[in-house]
């Protein structure tokens, strides 16, 4: 008697569920995979909605692979909602009435916006920017507004900012601390980055926070109220106060989950067959020195679909995301971050800022201060080589030898100016 195949059914077509759906089929012919989204049918860029909306993409054009590749490499795609999981008969049930079997379950349901229980929150209009329903209803609620508030300085509000300046509407950005993500930016990246917002016609507004949302009377937003005081008119609120893990299938069941569904470094959860990745995961230790519970960027959810995949259809390997990466652009201004630069001085490291006269670039290097070991650097308006940086930090070279080869890092357009030279001039000189 034919033995019967494998099901693996991918609940979310992220960047960590579709990877891992690729990586599933590359390693093995017979498995059956199944992916289930009620967001789209195919995979997207999720990065990329803010083009769209400026129009600088459109959503066709997001979409990395054909259509025709998910039937050619025979992976299922459903869409549709998954509302319930039967953990004992290993069933899913979907919002239009569909019932799926699997005999091994992928948890890759992503994040959710972020609310506070804000007088008014819930009123039309005032949305956060994760999904494409939420590029849809920022384009319904924006059309012909003149004023909108953000709120929440990180990558997120500042990508809403941009966004609503490229259609000429005037923009109050709400940031509770005292400079612009200086959770993570240190004081003189916050400062350089603030100004930044500033020049391009932000109306800035830091140690600000949201008080109260008002409405029209008809359930659309109209106003906020921030905590001076003061009342802002407007007709869309973003909100961009970070995001969490989309736990709610969950979370009713034998799956642990914390803040997120809690994993091991295998991606395993409490419940045999049951894995998670991505945006939704939270490993139950960190899966490294400098590392984070819980990584929600791009290249962290492509790196998990890529090692699940292998556990799934190989051999047991353990999570090793290495060297701390993330990059971003505020504005035109493109920041890349390496290895740990804490936003606070920190006992035992010593640093060194470089910033340009006219602003808006600049460098920081970090490095311990009883060995000299790099540890890690900022770049704000320079381009450095990936490779090399992270070469550098993980084979711990010392300080001297990062500035005396800092040249070789320059990743930036032929024929733009060159930095390295004065960079490497003042650290000697102090």
């Amino acid at each position: 008697m034919k033995q019967k195949n494998r099901t693996i059914v991918i609940i979310g077509n992220g960047i960590a569920g579709i990877t891992c759906a690729r990586r599933l089929r590359k390693n093995d012919a017979s498995v059956v995979i199944k992916v289930v989204s009620g967001e789209t049918e195919y995979f997207f860029s999720r990065t990329a909605l803010m083009y769209i909306y400026m129009g600088h993409m459109q959503y066709e054009h997001t979409k990395p692979y054909e259509d025709w590749f998910w039937k050619k490499n025979r992976i299922e795609l459903l869409h549709d909602w998954v509302t319930a999981v039967d953990i004992a008969s290993k069933q899913l049930q979907t919002a239009s009435g569909v019932q799926l079997s699997y005999d091994q379950l992928v948890l890759a349901t992503g994040s959710k916006p972020n609310k506070f229980g804000w007088p008014g929150q819930d009123l039309r209009g005032v949305q956060g920017l994760y999904s494409l329903h939420d590029l849809a209803s920022m384009e319904a609620y924006t059309k012909d507004i003149k004023r909108a508030v953000v709120v929440g300085g990180g990558l997120i509000g500042i990508e809403m900012a941009e966004m609503l300046m490229s259609r000429k509407i005037d923009v109050s950005f709400l940031v509770r601390e005292k400079g612009f993500w200086d959770m993570v930016l240190p004081k003189e990246e916050a400062i350089l980055v603030g100004s930044h917002i500033q020049a391009h016609g932000v109306d800035l507004r830091l140690e600000t926070e949201l008080r109260e949302i008002k409405g029209d009377g008809g359930g659309r937003v109209s106003e906020v109220v921030t905590s001076r005081g003061e009342h802002l008119l407007c007709g869309f609120v973003g909100l961009g106060v970070g995001v969490h893990p989309n736990i709610d299938l969950v979370k009713e069941t034998a799956v642990d989950t914390n803040i997120g569904i809690l994993v091991d470094h295998y991606f395993a959860t409490s419940v045999p067959d049951i894995y998670a990745v991505g945006d939704c995961a939270e490993f139950r230790t960190p899966p490294g020195p400098h590392r984070k519970n819980i990584e929600q960027v791009w290249y962290t959810g492509r790196m998990q679909g890529e090692t699940l995949a292998h556990n799934l259809t190989r051999f047991k390997v353990s999570y090793r995301p290495g060297i701390w990466f993330n990059s971003a652009k505020l504005f035109d201004v493109e920041y890349q971050s390496y290895g740990f630069v804490p936003a606070v001085e920190t006992e035992g490291l010593r640093t060194f800022y470089w910033e340009h006269a006219e602003g808006n670039i600049c460098f920081r290097a970090v490095w311990e201060e009883s060995t000299g070991y790099f540890i890690g650097a900022h770049a704000l308006g320079l381009r450095l080589r990936h490779e090399w940086m992270d070469n550098a930090i993980r084979k711990c070279w010392p300080i001297e030898k990062v500035m005396e080869r800092l040249g070789e890092a320059d990743f930036n357009p032929e024929f733009t100016q060159k930095y390295y030279k004065e960079i490497v001039r003042v650290f000697r000189s102090v």
